[in-house]
């Protein structure tokens, strides 16, 4: 890596955008601003999203907020927004979910933040002392990431979670070019009325170009196709076999986050709506292959966008997990 480059954390990246969205009164006195809505903007994990919010409120922009979050600090003169409704906000607050659904997509969000970067071991003793939770709970987010295809046990039974390597994702989407062609010809005859004509108003909007494309539309638009209209397959084998393979959409909604403008127009759009129009056509064999050839076009582009994220950005030490 050139030392002219220098390499950018991610919070340190939310913290910019953030800043000149506040900059720009997009982000007007009063808005609130948590953890968790700032780690889902940017596909980032709850750690960095917190010192991204730490760090603008150091700076005068932001202010605590009275529960939780920050608000937008006010300029002279600006009138704040009504806030919601406290009664409504406490009443979700009290909500609380299983232990391990309260830490599992942050744990997630860690690792596929960086997979792109490494190989990482995943120690269950160090992450239940890091959420301060029991062995139990965290074996559970174990087992749920194994389920996601996102860790694999090492020929000592110990956790990994493998790199997104030329030959790991080869291999990933080899497999997912065997698998969901499969499945696709089993979901047609299950399909919704409404999939196929939502599926291609959404690609012919994105096509079109009448605003710029950013990450979550591309990871929204990828699970519509890979998720979504396979899920109507009805083999749950099946669908338990593609769970690995997953793990590389998953990874993508990272990639797709941080790299949406890698390319000039972003190339599966018009692979998948091929895949609609044979579908809409009766075309159910045409349909898969062209399905078959996206996911094979679409290995050497995933490979770049894991590229473009290991040339800017670099991780953050965590105590539970080991670069390997």
């Amino acid at each position: 890596m050139s030392a002219s480059r220098p390499v950018a954390h991610l919070y340190q990246r939310a913290r910019a955008i953030l800043a000149a969205q506040i900059a720009a009164g997009q982000l007007g006195q009063g808005t609130r601003l948590t953890e968790s809505a700032v780690a889902a903007q940017f596909g980032i994990s709850r750690a960095p999203a917190r010192r991204a919010l730490e760090e603008l409120a150091r700076d005068g922009l932001l202010v605590r907020a009275q529960g939780r979050g920050y608000e937008i600090a006010g300029r002279p003169g600006e009138q704040a927004p009504p806030q919601a409704d406290a009664a409504a906000v406490a009443t979700t607050q009290l909500l609380s979910p299983p232990r391990w659904e309260a830490i599992y997509t942050e744990v997630e969000e860690e690792i596929i933040g960086r997979i792109s970067f490494a190989r990482w071991r995943v120690n269950e003793a160090k992450l239940a002392r890091h959420y301060a939770v029991s062995r139990t709970v965290a074996r559970e987010v174990v087992a749920r990431l194994q389920q996601r295809g996102l860790v694999l046990k090492d020929e000592r039974s110990r956790w990994f979670a493998p790199a997104l390597t030329p030959e790991h994702v080869g291999e990933l989407y080899e497999l997912r070019a065997v698998l969901e062609p499969v499945a696709l010809a089993k979901a047609v005859p299950h399909l919704p009325p409404a999939l196929l004509p939502a599926m291609r108003s959404a690609l012919e909007s994105a096509l079109a170009g009448a605003e710029p494309v950013e990450g979550p539309v591309l990871d929204r638009l990828e699970e519509e196709m890979h998720v979504t209209l396979l899920g109507h397959c009805g083999n749950r084998a099946l669908m338990q076999a593609i769970t690995m393979p997953q793990s590389l959409l998953i990874a993508h909604r990272f990639l797709y986050r941080w790299t949406p403008r890698l390319f000039e127009t972003e190339p599966f759009l018009p692979e998948h709506l091929a895949v609609v129009d044979h579908l809409q056509a009766g075309k159910v064999q045409e349909a898969a292959a062209a399905l078959e050839r996206h996911l094979h076009d679409s290995r050497e582009r995933a490979l770049a966008r894991v590229k473009a994220i290991r040339n800017e950005f670099q991780p953050e030490e965590l105590s539970y997990l080991e670069r390997l």
